[in-house]
């Protein structure tokens, strides 16, 4: 699925801030900083977080 820059910001935001808070880590990070791990984890695919897309309606 292709992301828009806002999706996959929110997704990377919302994966940092639960590395910060103390969450596992789903790969071996060779940094301390949450953007970075999420960043490598969103980009390995491995982020169990999914976007679900309504239909926008038809305005009369």
């Amino acid at each position: 699925m292709k992301y828009t820059r806002y999706e996959k910001a929110r997704i990377i935001g919302a994966r940092a801030l639960q590395v910060a808070m103390g969450a596992p880590l789903l790969l071996k990070a060779d940094t301390s900083n949450p953007i970075h791990i999420a960043q490598k984890e969103f980009e390995q695919g491995v982020l169990p977080i999914t976007v679900r897309r309504i239909k926008p309606t038809k305005r009369v």
